[in-house]
C-alpha cells in the first residue's frame, strides 16, 4: 500500500520523498475512485504530516477524511481522535489534546488497532502538561500494547517518551537508559527519523549535564546522514542544538 510506504520512507529518514509517495497514493486512490482507498490515503497522509510536525496540514487532511467517511458511511481504519489529539498537542492545546486522546482510547476498532500510537501521543501531551507520572504510565501501557499485538512500529518512539517522562520525574539514570533503548531500537530498525529524535533528546540531556563534547559527537553523525527534510521540525531542532553545542 503506497500510503503505508510513505510512512515507511519517513521512518527510514526520507521525509520529503515520503510526501511525494503520499501524494502518489492519493492520486491513485482518486484515479480509481474507490472511497475507502481514498479515506485510507487521506489518513496515512494525516499521520505523515504529524510525523513531520505539521499540525495544520494534518488537520486539513483529517477533515477531508472525516467528510468522506460521513458521506460514504465508511468506518475508520484508525481512530481519528488520535490524529486530532496529536495535532492539538503540536498546537499547544494540551488539555484539549489529552481529553481528545483519552476519548479516542476508549473507542472502537480503530482505537484497538492503533492503540500504541494513541498512547504514544497521549504520553507526549501529558509530558507537555508537566504530568510526567501520567506520561510514564501511558508510554509503558503503549509498550505493553505493542508486545501484546506483536507490533514494533512505535517501539523506539514509546521508549523515547518513556525516557523523557523519567527525566521529567528526575529519575535521570532510568531516563537515560530508556533513551538509549530507543536509540538502539531505531538503529536496529534502520529508522533514521526515530534515531534522530532519540539522539537529539539524549544529546540535550548530556548537554545539560555538562557533557557538551560528547553530546555533539553523538548528534553530528546522525544529523549529517540526512540529505533532505531540513525544513522539518526534527531536523531544525537538531540543527539548533548542534549550533548551541559548537
Amino acid at each position: 500500500m503506497a500510503g503505508l510506504g510513505a510512512l515507511a520512507y519517513w521512518a527510514l529518514g526520507y521525509p520529503d520523498r515520503a510526501l511525494e509517495i503520499g501524494g502518489e497514493a492519493l492520486a491513485l486512490a482518486e484515479c480509481i475512485a474507490h472511497p475507502f482507498s481514498l479515506e485510507i490515503a487521506q489518513l496515512f497522509i494525516t499521520v505523515l504530516h504529524l510525523d513531520r510536525y505539521e499540525p495544520e496540514l494534518a488537520l486539513q487532511r483529517l477533515a477531508i477524511a472525516e467528510a468522506l467517511a460521513a458521506e460514504q458511511r465508511l468506518a475508520f481504519l484508525m481512530e481519528p481522535r488520535f490524529l486530532r489529539g496529536a495535532a492539538l498537542t503540536m498546537q499547544g492545546a494540551f488539555d484539549e489534546a489529552v481529553a481528545c486522546l483519552q476519548e479516542g482510547l476508549a473507542g472502537g476498532v480503530g482505537a484497538m488497532l492503533f492503540r500504541p500510537y494513541g498512547l504514544a501521543r497521549l504520553a507526549e501531551a501529558l509530558a507537555r502538561l508537566g504530568q510526567h507520572g501520567a506520561a510514564l504510565v501511558a508510554a509503558r501501557e503503549g509498550l505493553q500494547a505493542q508486545r501484546e499485538t506483536g507490533q514494533g512500529w512505535w517501539d523506539a518512539e514509546l521508549h523515547r517518551l518513556e525516557g523523557l517522562a523519567l527525566v521529567g520525574l528526575n529519575r535521570i539514570e532510568e531516563g537515560q537508559s530508556a533513551l538509549n533503548e530507543a536509540l538502539h531500537i531505531a538503529r536496529r530498525q534502520q529508522a533514521k527519523s526515530y534515531e534522530l529524535r532519540a539522539v537529539t533528546n539524549l544529546a540535550r540531556l548530556w548537554s545539560e549535564q555538562g557533557r557538551r563534547a560528547e553530546a555533539r559527537e553523538l548528534l553530528a553523525p546522525i544529523y549529517g546522514w540526512f540529505t533532505e527534510g531540513f525544513n522539518t521540525a526534527d531536523l531544525k531542532d537538531a540543527a539548533k542544538l548542534l549550533s548551541e553545542l559548537a
